[in-house]
């Protein structure tokens, strides 16, 4: 009955499609931040040196653009969801509740969480565990009892950090990159806490709380989808620290610089090679169900997927991407230029 009735959805859909189809000629991208300056630089491309029409990117967030991608079939929805992480299972399976069963995922370079300053600023080192302690909504007490987080400023933590008042300028819940900050740099962080390591094994609901809980006391800011918003208030406040990818820390040098994590800086090579640590994948998703009707889908994924665009010289690397290594991007292109649909995540 229910394979029935999915059926029935995407039948109406796709004819809902066929029959508004004139409504939007051209392709509707929405999504994460962090990948907003690739894609759009792959789309003004396409518009320019192709006969399709340049294609329009939104920038929701990875969360907002997967609810829009996964609401339906029809012109009244976005064919391509920009992600900074990947797709996860209750979000396919809102794909899929919805008619949207046919999603090809194209993981097409990597990029880092930068933690940075105003060029004014002094250049700042910290742990992982550092940074967990200033943003934790609970820490542990000397008992090992979590406890409201008492830090106000840096040096409380380590003297040898800022005397000066822990600001941090971040992204909202809906962002892919605030998903990977608190489970790269949060997490990371408050695993190496022994009170913290015994309640991963005793309970774990409870564990996710405490690594995932960012504080509400006004130490930490959320500052919206917009990366350009936060690199002003970070000129305008050298005691201030801000949250957003490594792309965006990388088009802005003028103005900003990364803070070393467990010394490590933050630069192409050491998010290529994995020693920095705060390091992920970067994502589009294509609705597969939209190829042929809304013009250009396919080609503008062979663009993207172009050594053109996307390899170690691409303009892409222009703009701050970092290449796949040179076996995963052929297979991965090949993947995405046959539209093959992805299996269910696993979580």
């Amino acid at each position: 009955m229910r394979r029935s009735a999915i059926t029935t959805a995407i039948t109406v859909a796709l004819a809902a499609l066929s029959t508004q189809a004139l409504a939007r000629d051209s392709i509707w991208i929405a999504g994460s931040s962090t990948v907003f300056p690739f894609s759009t630089a792959v789309a003004e491309t396409f518009g320019r040196e192709s006969s399709f029409p340049t294609p329009k990117v939104e920038s929701l967030g990875t969360g907002g653009g997967f609810k829009l991608f996964c609401s339906g079939v029809g012109v009244d929805k976005s064919d391509i969801s920009n992600a900074s992480r990947a797709m996860k299972r209750s979000e396919y399976e809102q794909c899929q509740a919805n008619g949207v069963t046919e999603i090809t995922e194209v993981k097409f370079g990597y990029d880092g969480i930068a933690i940075a300053n105003s060029k004014g600023a002094p250049v700042i080192d910290l742990t992982l565990s550092e940074l967990w302690l200033a943003l934790a909504k609970d820490v542990p007490n000397e008992a090992g009892e979590f406890v409201a987080n008492p830090y106000k400023k840096w040096s409380e933590i380590n003297a040898n950090l800022p005397d000066a008042a822990i600001e941090v300028l971040g992204p909202p819940p809906t962002s892919g990159t605030r998903d990977a900050f608190v489970e790269l740099a949060m997490e990371g962080g408050c695993n190496q806490f022994d009170a913290v390591k015994a309640l991963k094994e005793s309970d774990q609901d409870t564990h996710k709380a405490v690594c995932h809980g960012v504080r509400e006391d006004g130490a930490f800011v959320e500052a919206g989808e917009n990366d350009n918003l936060i690199v002003q208030k970070l000129v305008a406040n050298p005691n201030a620290l801000g949250i957003f990818g490594y792309s965006f820390l990388d088009q802005n040098g003028d103005k900003i610089q990364g803070a070393r994590i467990a010394g490590v800086e933050p630069t192409f090579e050491t998010i290529a090679d994995g020693s920095y640590p705060v390091s992920r994948s970067i994502y589009f998703y294509v609705k597969n169900a939209h190829v042929g009707t809304i013009p250009g889908i396919a080609e503008y994924v062979a663009e993207f997927t172009n050594e053109k665009a996307w390899g170690p010289d691409g303009y892409l690397a222009d703009k701050g991407l970092i290449s796949l290594p040179d076996e995963m991007r052929a297979s991965v292109a090949a993947k995405a230029q046959a539209l093959a649909p992805m299996d269910q995540p696993s979580k």
